[in-house]
């Protein structure tokens, strides 16, 4: 929420943030329930790093219907947090790879409460397809699932065992657009 106050936040930060609000949540789920199993501390540590970057990516692609996803579906307004003025993925990494016009254009949406939601909503969509971020949202999203699953491949356990969890990161992470 203090995100929604600061004129400048960087991918780094808003990423530390997620991390301490969802993925730790995750992450910590994993660990305990290693160690609680009798997991050596390596593969606890695995786990950890698991939920941790699966937690990274469901908030990425959580950020990401907000914006284009199907409400339906979603289970939410499409363009809340556009109308909130949230500083997500999509917002940041709109800040950071538009021009300065641009820039100019999506803070100037971003800082006015008093106009219509739904000529904002379709304003800032517009910023960001033109500036490719629905693709740059999933390619950050497909990292940190890549990440995860890479710990998750390194957890010494036979990979029977993994199915279970292997199933939940997938529900998280793709829901229907």
């Amino acid at each position: 929420m203090n995100f929604e106050q600061e004129s400048e936040v960087t991918i780094a930060s808003y990423l530390n943030m997620i991390e301490l609000k969802t993925s730790v949540l995750l992450a910590a789920g994993m660990k305990m329930g290693a160690l609680y199993a009798g997991a050596s501390e390596e593969n606890a540590e695995h786990l950890y790093q698991f939920g941790k970057n699966i937690g990274i990516a469901f908030q990425i692609q959580d950020d990401y219907l907000d914006t284009f996803g199907d409400p339906e579906k979603f289970g939410k307004k499409v363009g809340g947090d556009i109308v909130q003025n949230k500083k997500t993925y999509l917002v940041i990494k709109a800040l950071e790879v538009a021009d300065h016009t641009t820039r100019a254009t999506l803070s100037s949406w971003l800082s006015n409460t008093h106009q219509n939601e739904e000529e904002k909503i379709v304003a800032v969509k517009e910023i960001f397809e033109r500036l490719h971020v629905p693709l740059l949202t999933k390619q950050a999203k497909e990292h940190f699932q890549n990440q995860a699953f890479e710990h998750l491949k390194a957890v010494e356990v036979a990979e029977n065992r993994k199915l279970a969890i292997v199933q939940i990161a997938d529900e998280l992470l793709e829901r229907e657009i």
